[in-house]
C-alpha cells in the first residue's frame, strides 16, 4: 500500500490564492485599495483568517502588487497598489 497525497489540498490552496490575487489586481488596477479582510471575505469566498494568511504570503510573492499592513484597529487594514 503506497502513501498518496490528498489531491484536493494543493489545487484548492492555489485556487484560493489565485482568487484573492485576481480580486486584488482588479481592485488595485485604478490606484490604491485599502481593506480589512472581514469586509471582502464574502466577495472572494474566503474567511477573514484565510485572507490574512494569504496576504502575508502574497506580500512576498506578488511582484506586480505592493502589499503592506497599513494599520491595525480591531483588525489589520491592508493597503494594496499596482506596481
Amino acid at each position: 500500500m503506497s502513501a498518496t497525497l490528498d489531491p484536493s489540498t494543493e489545487p484548492e490552496r492555489e485556487s484560493k490564492e489565485r482568487r484573492l490575487l485576481d480580486y486584488l489586481r482588479e481592485k488595485a488596477d485604478d490606484g490604491e485599495l485599502y481593506f480589512k479582510s472581514k469586509f471582502i471575505a464574502d466577495e472572494v469566498g474566503l474567511s477573514a483568517k484565510e485572507i490574512g494568511a494569504l496576504m502575508v504570503k502574497l506580500r512576498d510573492s506578488a511582484t506586480d502588487l505592493e502589499i503592506e499592513k497599513w494599520s491595525y484597529t480591531s483588525a489589520t487594514t491592508w493597503r494594496v497598489s499596482a506596481n
